[in-house]
């Protein structure tokens, strides 16, 4: 288990990605639902994560069912505020979103102090707890002005009073969390996408200032939305089609891989988790069977010469890891 800077809050190294049962992209049962947490849990996995964004709250009301089965004190669960869900009767299907849920909600951006709270109680409606653990500010990329100004301010007073115990921002970009991490007092920022074995853009700033501040780093997107998971065409790279440049060195990396006897799925997971700013890697998964898989590669170690092999070609222009 890993602190998340100075909160005290601790998370498990491996940590349950909570998009996928809100029925991202497809539709996934409650039974199917509940046994992937349940099978995470079984593989020792503490830390889970989640939003009112994915699928309209079904994710959050799917984790709270699920946890409320196991001591509270046992776990780590993160929500995150910045998207507000006002009920709407115009009826359809919430696919433009990437989910296939009913469009019985829709999303209201609001950053504002009361816009947080507000979010928060809602959440912990759905959820079925009495607390969440961490509060992060969901995707302010346009909407960086009220989050300084209220949204922060607004999860800072709620750390203060104990309602929570760590606070940050998620995104899915590095350069505006690296203003968290310089300009306030965050325990913890998740980074979707920008630290992996394909787009090191978090190593230009952010990661080297979250390990100056003490601030921790949560991954997310380890697999840039399936491309390092099974490279092939047609396979999604950051939510768009791949490019052929991009799949190409995908497909040599899983060559290389192969070639020293472990999955590209395993080493694109070490790579997130060696960085000494990463606290936990979330991988997001809709069965018990992709959980099971999950914590199997990321139990596998990776050989040091798998590393030096993609330098040596070009593969990875970094020294991480070490």
């Amino acid at each position: 288990m890993n602190t998340l800077g100075t909160s005290g809050v601790r998370v498990s190294a491996l940590g349950f990605g909570g998009a996928a049962v809100g029925n991202l992209f497809t539709e996934v049962g409650d039974e199917q639902a509940h046994e992937a947490v349940t099978a995470a849990w079984q593989r020792g996995i503490r830390y889970f994560d989640t939003a009112p964004h994915y699928g309209l709250g079904l994710s959050e009301r799917r984790l709270g069912a699920a946890l409320r089965e196991h001591p509270r004190a046992e776990y780590t669960l993160s929500t995150k505020v910045g998207r507000r869900l006002d009920p709407s009767g115009d009826g359809g299907d919430d696919l433009a979103d990437g989910f296939a849920v009913p469009a019985t909600h829709r999303r209201v951006w609001d950053f504002s102090a009361d816009g947080v709270r507000r979010t928060l109680e809602s959440s912990l409606e759905r959820l079925g707890l009495d607390h969440v653990d961490v509060v992060y500010l969901h995707d302010p990329d346009e909407h960086a002005e009220e989050a300084f100004r209220e949204g922060y301010p607004a999860l800072e007073k709620l750390r203060s009073e104990g309602v929570v115990g760590a606070i940050g921002a998620g995104m899915n970009q590095a350069e505006m969390l690296s203003r968290f991490v310089r300009e306030t007092d965050v325990d913890v920022v998740l980074c979707a996408g920008r630290y992996t074995l394909l787009d090191q853009s978090a190593l230009t700033e952010l990661l080297p200032a979250a390990v100056a501040r003490g601030v921790s780093v949560v991954i997310g997107g380890a697999f840039n939305s399936g491309l390092l998971a099974d490279p092939r065409p047609g396979v999604t790279y950051n939510y768009a089609q791949v490019s052929g440049d991009v799949l190409d060195r995908a497909l040599r990396m899983r060559e290389a891989a192969e070639r020293h006897g472990i999955s590209l799925r395993a080493a694109a997971l070490a790579f997130c988790a060696a960085h000494p700013a990463v606290a936990s890697v979330l991988v997001g998964a809709r069965s018990a069977a992709e959980v099971q898989d999950a914590a199997d590669q990321f139990a596998t170690p990776v050989p040091p010469a798998f590393w030096q092999e993609l330098r040596d070609t070009g593969l990875l222009t970094t020294e991480e890891p070490s």
